[in-house]
């Protein structure tokens, strides 16, 4: 009887149907190469084995079976599937991220065709027996450099890595021709132990909110942990994921920054030792793929630090997920499909696994919070600062205020410039936070109100300085920094606003003695970057950081006293449901930089609306969260309804028009008033392509699942009319 394999590919497109041929063992889960289309070959996964061949055409055979082991367990099949069912796109394109690229082989031509292969570590081996008396004393003599080497090679047990022999080529190549040493290779190796060194000792606070975790944990599978900034939340962590450790189970830390790794995991490894593995987008296809390989072997005991991408990797005995900062929008993929959220993913996957869950924050999500509310997650809080450090001051200042009393001086209310010079005087430092990058957000010219803007995105071109150009932050496009307006020709073009650029110029010019470092994304390209600014503030090297939202996460600075947060009003002003939690949120994960030692800290927040409801709530969770909470439900929005934004990409305007319409009375048909659109939205093109959206609401109390499949019906339907198949559809769920 012929059998069959539905293979899902790296793509978007449903799973197809091929041969498997004579003698050919295949199991589901299984690595493949199969020829898709005239002649590229790709690396499928086998989804499901069946004797049905395809209804039209006739099936390809699978050309050659990869691995001597399944890539995907039955678990994590399951797992794609729930994201591409919740998330409303196709198996294809959730294998597109969630395994590492060297694994996803495509070439054009089978000869061309090579999958992944684990390259070896040069290793170097002692030759003990040659290593006698009379050669050490000689090396030690003549050669002390190559003595040590041979002396550390015999105290690691006669083998070290090539990277860990502080030798050169030739002395090693010397060593080799005196018989000494040997040179060879062996694969890398997962290293899964780890030896508990002394845990950090808690707090009665700490102790006290850790047992609450354990007890809560006990029947709920998560459990929120509200703690203020400084609080020791991390500490509490690594008690947790000794336990989980100690009886061979699988640990996942999800960060939302892959910045934030860095200090993370030389935390950890100083708990836990090398066991602690990294994994996230920016390393290399090699490393990814490397530790996933390693880990289909592992029985267990991985220790991994990551970003949303770790949770593709295939854990065997996953016991607990610890989700530091889960408010952090971070956690979302923008970006292609599946545009999940790591943070909702996460607690599927740990209940997938009979797995435990703990999140943490010191300004929770409504969402989250909302799930303690209503009795299905567990929470406990974490009051006060580890070692009784005090919270901040918090101070708002009215920037119409300063100008009108002539106070203001470039972008600084005359309350912040004291407070700045007071800490220079006091050798403190500073953090001036600014939520925008470059140098001003746009150029115009007084004269005749011309604007330099970006010809493939209906948005103007930013100014940066530092380059010289203005660049377009959506598609890259760039040109050179105008003096005089090309519309008039007469008038000097102004830079309108500021961003971190221009601040950092105003402290040159109102601090002349102060040292200052920019971090952005200008500055922060690579984590080597990050490091080294981040390095350089720690080590007192600077007495300024000029910032955006990157300083906000995960930073500890000893003498930092002061954060000035320059346009308060900047967070308010976007047209978003979440503009008033997230400015709310951001400001409170700022101003915890502040005053984490034995000296209080202070923010300083400048605002020309400071009675706006968000300052008054600043430091009271409760408050602000009450308040959201009761807006959130009079108007329709999550936590209680879940929303799906339908976003339609044409370079025609005429057929994207007519084809939203469509759709529009298509769903409205279905949903009636829970359909909004179709709307124009703000930024209506971007890379050459317009734009328009729909917005579909759910209650929460209604089938979620029956909705996605209407949505994904009417879809199907419009796209039977020829005309509307160029349109690009995409559904964002749970915006």
């Amino acid at each position: 009887m012929s059998r069959f394999a539905d293979i899902v590919l790296p793509l978007a497109q449903p799973a197809y149907t091929f041969a498997v041929g004579e003698g050919v063992e295949v199991r589901v889960g299984d690595a493949v190469a199969v020829q898709f289309g005239k002649s590229t070959i790709y690396t499928g996964i086998v989804w499901r084995l069946h004797d049905t061949p395809p209804s039209r055409g006739e099936a390809k055979p699978i050309l050659k079976v990869l691995y001597d082991k399944p890539l995907l367990s039955e678990l994590q099949m399951r797992f794609w599937e729930w994201i591409a069912d919740y998330y409303i796109c196709s198996v294809g394109e959730v294998m597109r991220v969630a395994l590492p690229s060297a694994i996803k082989s495509k070439a054009r031509c089978e000869e061309e065709f090579e999958p992944y292969t684990p390259k070896q570590e040069a290793i170097v081996s002692l030759v003990a027996s040659a290593f006698a008396d009379e050669v050490r004393e000689k090396l030690q003599r003549r050669a002390p450099k190559r003595y040590e080497a041979l002396c550390a090679l015999e105290e690691a047990g006669g083998v070290l890595p090539r990277y860990a022999i502080e030798l050169d080529a030739m002395a090693l190549k010397a060593l080799c021709r005196a018989g000494l040493v040997a040179i060879g290779e062996r694969p890398y190796t997962l290293n899964c132990e780890w030896s508990k060194t002394l845990l950090p000792q808690l707090s009665t606070a700490q102790t006290k909110a850790l047992d609450e975790i354990r007890n809560g944990l006990t029947d709920k599978m998560v459990c929120l942990l509200h703690g203020v900034t400084s609080s020791g939340k991390t500490e509490i962590y690594t008690h947790l994921i000794a336990e989980r450790l100690a009886r061979g189970e699988d640990v996942l830390f999800l960060v939302p920054e892959i910045s934030l790794t860095t200090q993370l995991v030389e935390r950890m490894r100083g708990l836990f030792g090398e066991s602690v593995t990294v994994y996230h987008s920016k390393l290399t296809p090699h490393q990814r793929t490397k530790l996933y390989t390693d880990m289909l072997s592992s029985e267990g005991g991985n220790f991994v630090v990551g970003a949303r991408s770790a949770l593709f990797l295939p854990y065997r005995k996953l016991g607990l997920i610890v989700i530091d900062e889960e408010h952090d929008s971070s956690y979302k993929q923008s970006e292609p499909n599946p545009r999940y959220n790591g943070r909702d993913a996460a607690v599927v996957l740990a209940m997938m696994h009979g797995a435990k869950c703990v999140m943490g924050s010191a300004t929770p999500s409504l969402e989250s919070y909302a799930n303690y509310l209503s009795g299905k997650y567990a929470y406990t809080q974490l009051t006060e600062r580890y070692g009784g450090v005090e919270m901040p001051d918090i101070v708002i200042s009215d920037t119409v205020r300063n100008v009108k009393r002539n106070e203001r001086k470039l972008h600084f209310n005359k309350e912040l410039l004291d407070g700045i010079a007071e800490r220079l005087e006091r050798h403190e430092q500073v953090i001036l936070f600014q939520n925008r990058r470059g140098y001003s957000p746009y150029m115009e010219c007084p004269s005749c109100g011309w604007s330099a803007r970006c010809p493939k995105c209906n948005v103007t071109l930013s100014a940066h300085q530092h380059k010289g150009r203005m660049v377009c932050h959506y598609c890259g496009y760039n040109e050179p920094i105008q003096r005089y307006c090309p519309n008039c020709k007469t008038g000097e073009l102004q830079p309108m606003g500021f961003g971190t650029e221009r601040v950092e110029e105003a402290v040159a010019q109102l601090f002349p003695e102060a040292r200052v470092l920019r971090l952005d994304g200008d500055t922060a390209t690579s984590s080597a970057a990050y490091n080294r600014i981040i390095g350089a503030f720690a080590r007192h090297e600077a007495d300024i950081l000029v910032g955006t939202q990157i300083v906000s996460k995960g930073l500890d600075f000893a003498d930092v006293t002061l954060i000035g947060v320059l346009n308060g009003d900047n967070l308010l002003s976007s047209p978003d449901f979440r503009a008033e939690e997230r400015a709310w949120q951001l400001i409170m994960q700022v101003a915890g930089r502040s005053g984490r030692r034995d000296k209080r800290g202070e923010v300083i927040i400048q605002s020309a609306e400071p009675q706006h409801a968000v300052y008054a709530t600043i430091g009271d969770y409760e408050r602000i969260a009450s308040r959201l909470l009761a807006e959130r439900k009079q108007f329709a929005y999550p936590p209680f309804v879940r929303i799906v934004r339908i976003t339609m990409r044409s370079s025609n305007k005429e057929l994207l028009v007519a084809s939203s319409l469509q759709l529009g009375e298509q769903l409205q048909a279905r949903f009636g008033r829970r359909v909004l659109g179709p709307v124009t939205p703000l930024i209506d093109r971007v890379r050459g392509e317009y734009r328009v959206e729909i917005m579909l609401k759910v209650e929460v109390e209604s089938s979620f699942s029956r909705a996605r499949g209407i949505l994904r019906d009417e879809i199907k339907r419009l796209r039977t009319n020829k005309e509307f198949r160029n349109v690009t559809i995409i559904c964002d769920v749970d915006i």
